[in-house]
């Protein structure tokens, strides 16, 4: 039994750990969340399929055997001693019990059986008498549900491992093996056949169901530990809406999918609206509503280069992929997902909120609003930022970048931006790209500004406009210096060579900010660094604004103004450029016009455990109430008549109890005061 006590521990340790650590996920998570030592070691303890595990299921096994057949060794036991009264016990024996007493009753002894068996009767206690030559001896008990609380306790253990066995993948996997049914190891799933596939009669199984709008789906996946099987089912599932409500932070608060089922067999149509937590049950099989996802939304795009003018439109769906060519290299690119609703915080986080001119990251800008208790913040504005879409671009070896971009401008930080998030794994945050709007509110203005400056005939026609403003009027042999500086300042800006034109440095800044800062420290002595740097930023912002002319003319655009808004769309156009220049794309994809498509997830479970572990549930909490609550006691009275008193009764008793506790000589009291007229 103690072997048993260890094992459902352990059990139950199991279970806790298969509740924490999500189950049947792809092991990259896994490798994401763990790393790779402790993801490989979990996995070989198969702690990712904690209730289908070999050792799980022995266990649970072991345990339905073990309490199985210490129930059938103590029942008949049980059984017979709630029969039992123990009414042969000798007189002399109730000396030896700690409660005991001895008094008289005011009656003959005839009487005084009567008046005790039914005040005995009355308060409950079940009583069977002996009668002897010397007097009358009573056996009495009280609370005998403790025993069953024992038998309760046991048979719900048993029931709930039942339960557990038939309701994990065991039958799953016993069917398959018994129909010669593979697990699919592919990814796509339109290749699956026959073998694959269970039948509807299947008893036992939990998968997920994926219904689109609009749309029918009458097979449900169930993740294996190497695979998935498709289970049938005997309806057709309907999508007719999905509806998600959010709250003002932007999480879901509420699921819902209004379907109908069709029967296969009958034909019959049944409406019906599955929400969390509220789950529809139809022929035996029960669907919950699990999540939702993106169902196929129609995505029309505008493909814009960083390189060159020629912008194309482009169409897919969420889930789809097409390829794409630019510069020469054919990329394959995967829509992977549509978010209508982006709602962010944009309370003022204060003068110290400083520009990262290396990336921009509106995850980690919010993340000083998460975490404990003691980070609180005064005020939250909450604002939907409008929809964003996600991609993804894999190259020749198969190596895939994410990207995420906002199809509206944002006002961050005072600058109205369009964000162009990418991240190499999924387990990173995206880093965005903070694009400034034009005086169109569009990317026009900053698009053709990045051509120009990978143009150069553009930065060096954009030299000889700064070198012929800047030149002092009185000193015209300095023209020719300034060009040249200008020139080789936005050519080292632009990433159009190294830091020596003739020998490139390793590891040098590929262009922006970082190219100039590496330039200053290479080839200026320290001391005059501060005074050259200034002066090359105040080179780089004059040629930039030529540049900026001269992009505004290649649009049909009047010459912008120097001014407060020309000055804010510059600042934020240098510090965008030089982070371009880390963009891994050579194009954006730019949002133009959506239809959105919504899935439901259903999770349809087939479970006949679930009623024996409901009732062993009950037996389990009726039983433990039982055996803590409920105390087994005996109570033994023997009559017979006075000596030296006649017409009286002399009475002896005693009680006692299988758990001594403080109440015990209490009642023993109460008894000897009901049951006695005098004590001897």
């Amino acid at each position: 039994m103690r072997f048993a006590i260890a094992l459902l521990t352990v059990i139950c340790i199991a279970s806790v750990i298969g509740t924490v650590v999500r189950q049947r996920e792809p092991m990259t998570n896994y490798v994401n969340q763990f790393g790779p030592f402790w993801s490989e070691l979990f996995g070989k303890l198969d702690l990712y399929t904690v209730y289908s595990a070999w050792w799980f299921l022995l266990m649970l096994a072991f345990l339905v055997v073990s309490t199985s057949l210490c129930i059938a060794r103590h029942t008949p036991k049980i059984l017979r001693d709630l029969k039992t009264y123990k009414e042969t016990m000798r007189e002399q024996s109730i000396q030896a019990f700690k409660h005991r007493a001895l008094g008289y009753l005011h009656m003959n002894p005839e009487a005084a059986l009567a008046q005790v068996n039914g005040w005995l009767t009355a308060e409950g206690w079940k009583a069977r008498a002996q009668v002897r030559n010397g007097g009358v001896m009573i056996g009495a008990r009280k609370g005998s549900g403790h025993k069953i609380g024992y038998l309760a306790a046991h048979s719900a253990i048993v029931l709930i491992c039942l339960g557990g066995l038939f309701d994990g993948d065991l039958v799953v996997r016993a069917i398959m093996w018994a129909q010669g049914k593979s697990i699919y190891q592919g990814a796509d799933l339109n290749q699956m056949t026959a073998v694959n596939r269970l039948s509807p009669s299947n008893p036992s199984f939990r998968g997920n169901l994926y219904v689109p709008e609009g749309s029918r789906s009458a097979s449900a996946l169930l993740s294996m530990p190497t695979g998935v099987v498709l289970q049938e089912l005997p309806f057709d599932v309907e999508l007719k809406k999905f509806i998600v409500e959010y709250y003002a932070t932007g999480m879901p608060k509420l699921f819902a999918s209004e379907i109908v089922i069709h029967d296969r067999q009958t034909g019959a149509a049944t409406a019906a609206t599955v929400k969390v937590n509220e789950p529809v049950t139809y022929r035996g099989l029960t669907l919950y509503q699990s999540s939702f996802e993106d169902g196929g939304s129609a995505l029309k795009m505008k493909l814009r280069s960083l390189q060159s003018p020629h912008d194309g439109a482009i169409t897919g769906r969420v889930g789809s992929t097409t390829t794409l060519t630019s510069d020469g290299e054919t990329l394959g690119l995967e829509f992977s997902g549509l978010r209508v609703i982006n709602v962010e915080n944009f309370a003022n986080t204060g003068a110290d909120g400083a520009t990262d001119v290396r990336k921009v990251d509106l995850v980690g800008r919010l993340e000083q609003h998460l975490g404990s208790g003691a980070n609180v913040s005064d005020k939250k504005t909450l604002r939907n930022v409008g929809p964003s879409f996600s991609y993804k671009l894999r190259d020749a070896s198969g190596q895939a970048r994410e990207y995420n971009n906002y199809m509206l401008p944002l006002e961050l930080d005072g600058h109205r931006v369009f964000l162009l998030g990418v991240r190499d794994t999924p387990a990173d945050n995206f880093r965005y790209l903070r694009v400034p709007v034009d005086r169109a509110d569009s990317l026009e203005g900053w698009l053709t500004l990045r051509r120009v400056l990978a143009d150069p005939a553009q930065r060096l026609l954009a030299a000889k406009h700064y070198a012929l403003g800047a030149t002092p009027v009185d000193k015209p042999q300095m023209q020719a210096q300034l060009e040249a500086t200008a020139l080789r300042t936005l050519t080292l800006f632009a990433g159009a060579e190294g830091l020596k034109a003739d020998a490139p440095a390793k590891d040098a800044a590929i262009g922006g900010l970082p190219a100039l800062s590496q330039f200053i420290e290479r080839e200026v002595p320290e001391p005059e660094r501060a005074r050259v740097s200034e002066v090359l930023l105040r080179i780089l912002n004059g040629s930039l604004f030529e540049l900026h002319k001269q992009a505004e003319a290649q649009l049909g655009r009047p010459q912008p103004e120097p001014g407060e808004k020309t000055q804010a769309f510059m600042t934020q156009a240098v510090l965008s450029l030089s982070d371009a220049m880390f963009y891994p794309a050579p194009v954006v994809l730019q949002l133009e016009d959506f239809q959105q498509v919504q899935a439901s997830v259903f999770q349809v479970t087939r479970a006949p455990g679930q009623t024996l572990v409901y009732i062993g549930a009950v037996l389990l909490i009726v039983g433990v109430f039982a055996m803590l609550y409920i105390r087994d006691r005996r109570l033994w009275l023997w009559l017979e008549a006075a000596p030296g008193r006649p017409e009286q009764t002399r009475v002896r008793m005693a009680l006692s109890s299988n758990r001594e506790t403080p109440d015990l000589p209490v009642e023993f009291d109460a008894l000897k005061q009901r049951l006695l007229h005098e004590e001897a």
